[in-house]
C-alpha cells in the first residue's frame, strides 16, 4: 500500500486538494453546470436514451463537493463540511426543480420513462457497492498527479445526477414511489463515496494539509464574493 503512494509527494497532494476546493465551490459556473446537467438528465430519463444519460454524468459536478464534504471530515474541519453540504443540498433542491418543471412539458409526450429502475429496493445494496469502488477510483484520481482522466469515468459509475432528475419527474407525477427510491438510490451512491473517500484520503494522510485547504477555501470564497458583488453592481 505504501507503494502505491510513492509518487505523492507533498507538493501534489497540495495542488490537488487546491484544486479539489475550487472545483467544488459554489459559484455560477458550478450551478450552471448543475442547470444543463439535471436538463440533459431529465431528459434522458424521459426518452430512456442512456447515451444522453452518460452525457449528463460527464458534465454534472456534484462529485467535487462529496468529495470535499469528505475532505472536510478527515481533516476535521467544520467549515469545510458545512460548505459542501450547503452546496450539495442547493445543487439538489435546484435540480429537483428544474427537473419537475421540464417533466410537466415534456411528460405528455411520452409513453414510458425509466423510473421504475428507482422502485427496487432488492438492488440499493448493490449501488453502494458500486459507489464504494467508484468512490476510491474518484477520490484516488483526483489525488493522484497522472490519472486525473479517469475521473469522468468515476462520474459515470456513480449515478449521482439521474435520481435526482428522476426525484423531479417522480413529483410532476406525483408518484412517492419514484421520489422515496430516486431520493435513497442518490443518498446511497453519495454515502458510498464519501465512504470510500474517507479511507482513501485518510491513508493519503490528507489531514496534514488542513492549513492549505483553509487557505484554499478562504481565496475561493473570497474571490466568488467578489465576483458576485461585481454581478450586482
Amino acid at each position: 500500500m505504501r507503494g502505491l503512494f510513492a509518487e505523492f509527494d507533498e507538493k501534489s497532494k497540495s495542488e490537488a486538494v487546491k484544486k479539489l476546493i475550487t472545483e467544488s465551490t459554489p459559484d455560477k459556473d458550478f450551478f450552471f453546470m448543475v442547470i444543463l446537467s439535471v436538463l440533459m438528465a431529465t431528459l434522458g430519463l424521459l426518452l430512456n436514451n442512456i447515451p444522453i444519460l452518460i452525457g449528463s454524468m460527464l458534465i454534472a459536478p456534484l462529485l467535487s463537493p462529496i468529495l470535499s464534504l469528505s475532505l472536510g471530515i478527515v481533516i476535521a474541519d467544520g467549515s469545510l463540511i458545512s460548505r459542501s453540504f450547503y452546496t450539495l443540498l442547493r445543487s439538489i433542491l435546484i435540480s429537483v426543480f428544474l427537473s419537475a418543471v421540464i417533466s410537466f412539458l415534456f411528460l405528455p409526450l411520452v409513453d414510458v420513462w425509466a423510473g421504475g429502475a428507482y422502485t427496487d429496493w432488492s438492488t440499493y445494496f448493490v449501488y453502494f457497492a458500486v459507489a464504494v469502488v467508484a468512490g476510491l477510483a474518484a477520490s484516488f484520481s483526483a489525488i493522484a498527479p497522472n490519472i486525473n482522466a479517469i475521473l469522468p469515468g468515476s462520474a459515470i459509475a456513480v449515478t449521482l445526477i439521474p435520481p435526482v432528475a428522476a426525484m423531479g419527474i417522480g413529483m410532476a407525477q406525483f408518484n412517492w414511489a419514484v421520489i422515496s427510491g430516486a431520493f435513497l438510490v442518490f443518498c446511497v451512491n453519495a454515502l458510498g463515496i464519501v465512504f470510500s473517500a474517507l479511507i482513501m484520503f485518510s491513508l493519503m494522510n490528507l489531514y496534514e494539509k488542513k492549513y492549505i485547504v483553509k487557505r484554499a477555501v478562504k481565496k475561493e470564497d473570497h474571490l466568488n464574493h467578489v465576483e458576485q458583488k461585481s454581478n450586482l453592481k
